[in-house]
């Protein structure tokens, strides 16, 4: 008997002790999946989103949900009520009679705190056509503008820098010329330093005026890589001249948007370019491998790179911004920035021309000319990069591809996708 009494006591305290250790666990546990495990459903089908919730660890009971739901990026156009029962409630996202997203927000309250999610699902997502023009010169206008550029010196400055090199890796500050004004971009060059040669990798930046760090996680992994950045700003800049670049860069993305020769990201593309000509100039390049990888701005860069040089043979790219942007234009969600999304967006420019001219920078029309492999990831809840938008991009490329979709992401990878795309890129090299 006392030594049961001792067992007893042992079990009691072995649980109150596995009770302290989720002490501070949150009060409410929710989760929320649409009834396909993949998010993806035929036009016509009718999703909806299954919501299991727990409060204090029991079933919520009698909680209402209030849900609104509509496309991609577009103001809902179905809302309404419904109410937990035994932790488990269900709400419809709507239909599509055309190819695209759909997007569903949540919301409860429970003991006066809220609770909130989102989760967009796609429809015949692989039909989704793009929406903006291919210029019949569009192949003409790159080829003169890279002619143009290809007169240029190869480089203008490199300055070691110590500080980011080690016994594993070399850096170096490049400055590249890209057009007859002067403009330029800046990079850091990271190269293994174990006297081999290796592949080489270009790392495009997301949006934005900020500073641009080396990117030595690829470098370790054996290529050679050119981190860049696109305003023409040397990598150690004061933090003064970074906030002064930042103000007067502005919304750099409109900068001469309604004029094609002159338009901000002419001499980005073209720098991207030069970028993969310098660094296949480099004693230490293998010879044979040339790749760009970025997410975002980043993305899209890697994949306009990926089309304008001959030489890139392996791209790997995440959400790329810029993709279909007239979008908006005909009601429905357009690429990042969001061009004219909203009557009062630059009420100033000519929104005829400046989507005449987005023709020639936008990355639909850059994809459809890619023919080296590539690994491509999206999330479906990212309204940075609307999955929309993405999506018009991936379905007209015609070279190899392996596409990554991660329903639950954002504007963000998962670094396990991170991994899948590096050991993606490692093989291509072997």
């Amino acid at each position: 008997m006392k030594r049961t009494l001792l067992t007893l006591m042992a079990l009691f305290c072995a649980t109150v002790l596995m009770a302290q250790v989720k002490a501070g666990a949150p009060y409410v546990d929710f989760t929320v999946l649409a009834d396909h495990a993949d998010c993806l459903y035929r036009i016509g089908e009718e999703p909806r989103l299954r919501i299991f919730a727990k409060g204090g660890g029991a079933g919520l009971n009698g909680v209402q949900i209030h849900y609104e739901a509509g496309n991609d990026r577009m103001e809902p156009d179905m809302k309404g009520t419904m109410t937990f029962m035994r932790g488990e409630a269900q709400v419809p996202v709507g239909t599509m009679t055309v190819p695209g997203f759909r997007y569903c927000t949540i919301r409860f309250e429970v003991k006066g705190e809220s609770y909130t999610e989102t989760v967009k699902v796609g429809f015949s997502a692989k039909d989704i056509e793009p929406t903006i023009s291919n210029p019949l010169d569009f192949d003409f206008f790159w080829k003169q503008t890279l002619k143009k550029a290809a007169e240029l010196p190869l480089v203008e400055e490199v300055v070691e820098i110590p500080q980011f090199s080690d016994s594993e890796v070399r850096t170096i500050m490049v400055r590249i010329p890209c057009d007859e004004e002067g403009g330029s971009i800046y990079g850091y060059v990271s190269i293994p330093n174990d006297g081999q040669k290796h592949p080489v990798l270009l790392v495009p930046p997301g949006a934005g005026v900020k500073r641009v760090n080396p990117s030595e996680i690829y470098a370790k992994e054996g290529f050679i890589t050119f981190t860049m950045e696109i305003h023409g700003m040397p990598m150690n800049a004061s933090d003064e001249q970074i906030a002064a670049d930042k103000e007067r860069l502005g919304d750099y993305w409109y900068t001469n948007i309604e004029e094609r020769d002159a338009y901000y990201y002419k001499r980005v593309y073209t720098g991207c370019v030069r970028a993969i000509d310098y660094l296949m100039s480099l004693p230490e390049w293998d010879g044979k491998n040339v790749g760009v990888t970025g997410g975002s701005q980043g993305g899209a860069l890697s994949i306009v790179t990926a089309a304008l040089h001959p030489e890139v043979d392996f791209v790997a790219a995440f959400y790329p911004a810029l993709s279909d942007v007239s979008g908006y234009q005909v009601g429905r969600a357009g690429g990042w920035p969001r061009m004219f999304a909203t009557a009062d967006d630059h009420p100033e420019i000519n929104r005829k021309k400046a989507l005449r001219v987005m023709g020639y920078y936008d990355v639909v029309n850059f994809a459809r000319r890619v023919k080296c492999p590539g690994f491509y990831n999206y999330g479906f809840n990212d309204n940075t990069c609307p999955p929309t938008s993405v999506r018009a991009v991936l379905n007209v490329i015609k070279a190899p591809k392996e596409i990554v979709e991660t329903p639950a992401a954002y504007h963000w990878r998962f670094g396990e996708v991170n991994k899948e795309a590096t050991a993606w890129m490692k093989r291509h090299c072997e």
